[in-house]
């Protein structure tokens, strides 16, 4: 059987916390800056949680070319527009009058955009009535359509941002959204390398976006005991593998690749930035909310993704190194996720397990959620291309149970080839990606 086509990086961009370009990105997380502080799009003084890590700054119009297009755009599709912009710019994509954009195709983990709290709210206020201490149906319906528009539901729905990059950058292939938690954004990138291998497309834009960052989104993970409750510096909170975490801080934002077969890179003169070796995708079948306690669906997606990678975890490679050189976890700072990641490591790699560093950025720009998976692969080749590990800050504190590399608080130099990205969702979705470094 012939062999399937190699899959390659062409570009790569990022909407985060800690900035809007791939540098600034990668210098605040080589300094070890955190991206968390109060919340300041809506009141939360009165909720368990008060901080996140939100974008700041951020104006879709410097990425797109006619604004006016996407004026009625959620955030989440306006971070994703300013991602894509990026790597399309990166991968020599608008200098290039060759594409075939029916062959070229989308596919995103994209989650819902900012709720449009405002105007149900005044809608809420509107249709009170103080004497029966209820709404009044009719009086909330006037003061709905006036305050609501068509537009504005539509906007926050998970499948706009697909349609905003489709019509921004004229993609007319394939065109797909998942919105499997957390491990969305590294299961449609896993996904889209697939419909390139099976020959349905030359070019794929893949990625996550997302923010939950809403009076609805930090109640809902408050209420599932998912979030840092810290008082203290919101900096601080963030703690994976520390023995004192106790919960995630929300982020949003956007990561985006371009992904194309090596022969069509090839063919246009493309510079590959690293190489897609390997995907795994599996389920716990577990509960909901909770990870399978001994890490076997975390541990067969990455088995699975090793595999695809022809990657033998047991077996050091011929220079004696472990056989990955840096795994990018999951990491989410919850007591259930670090321990049961640790342990599902430990299960694939054995004793190798604790040569290979590991680190988690959630320290520094908190859970993207749905655009996590996205933003932690750059990551992972940002770290092939400096030869410097991504650091978890706020270690402090060992936990006993946890015995891993974990990269404490500052960046590490190394010598970095081929990394692993880890990426665990609600309801027991598992997805792991290997990437390694473009060598020709």
């Amino acid at each position: 059987m012939p062999q399937p086509p190699r899959i390659v990086i062409t570009g790569m961009g990022w909407v985060t916390p800690l900035g809007h370009d791939l540098q600034t990105v990668w210098g605040r997380l080589m300094r070890s800056e955190s991206g968390m502080a109060p919340i300041d799009r809506f009141d939360a003084r009165t909720f368990p949680t008060t901080f996140a890590a939100q974008v700041r700054n951020f104006d879709v119009a410097n990425f797109v070319e006619d604004a006016q297009v996407h004026r009625t755009a959620g955030l989440n599709t306006c971070f994703a527009l300013g991602a894509a912009r990026q790597a399309w710019e990166q991968a020599g994509l608008s200098s290039w009058k060759g594409l075939n954009r029916r062959r070229a195709g989308i596919y995103l983990g994209a989650g819902e955009g900012v709720l449009d709290t405002e105007h149900y709210v005044a809608a809420n206020i509107a249709g009170w009535d103080p004497s029966k201490q209820a709404i009044d149906g009719p009086r909330w319906a006037a003061a709905a359509l006036r305050e609501m528009t068509a537009m504005r539901e539509i906007e926050q729905e998970p499948n706009m941002p697909v349609s905003h990059l489709a019509r921004e950058f004229g993609l007319r292939g394939p065109s797909y959204n998942c919105l499997t938690a957390c491990a969305a954004s590294t299961q449609a990138i896993g996904e889209a390398c697939t419909i390139l291998k099976r020959g349905d497309t030359d070019l794929m834009m893949a990625g996550g976006t997302h923010t939950m960052i809403h009076m609805l989104g930090v109640t809902g993970f408050n209420r599932l005991t998912a979030l840092s409750t810290s008082k203290g510096d919101p900096t601080k909170a963030s703690r994976p593998f520390d023995r004192d975490r106790d919960g995630f801080v929300m982020g949003e934002g956007s990561g985006m690749v371009i992904l194309e077969t090596l022969e069509h890179a090839m063919a246009r003169g493309a510079t590959p930035v690293a190489e897609v070796l390997g995907y795994g995708s599996s389920a716990d079948a577990f509960r909901i909310t909770d990870i399978q306690p001994e890490g076997r669906g975390a541990a067969a997606a990455m088995t699975m993704a090793l595999r695809q990678a022809r990657i033998d975890a047991a077996t050091r490679r011929a220079d004696g190194r472990a056989p990955i050189d840096y795994i990018s976890a999951h990491g989410t700072g919850t007591k259930e996720n670090d321990s049961i990641e640790t342990l599902a490591v430990k299960r694939v790699f054995g004793p190798l397990a604790k040569d290979i560093p590991m680190s988690s950025v959630k320290s520094m720009m908190g859970h993207l959620i749905a655009a996590a998976g996205a933003v932690e692969l750059i990551t992972c080749v940002m770290a092939i291309q400096s030869g410097m590990l991504p650091p978890t800050i706020n270690y402090s504190n060992p936990d006993p149970e946890l015995d891993l590399d974990y990269v404490p608080n500052t960046a590490r130099p190394a010598k970095v080839d081929v990394c692993l990205s880890n990426s665990f969702g609600f309801g027991g979705q598992n997805d792991t990606l290997v990437v390694s470094r473009w060598n020709g």
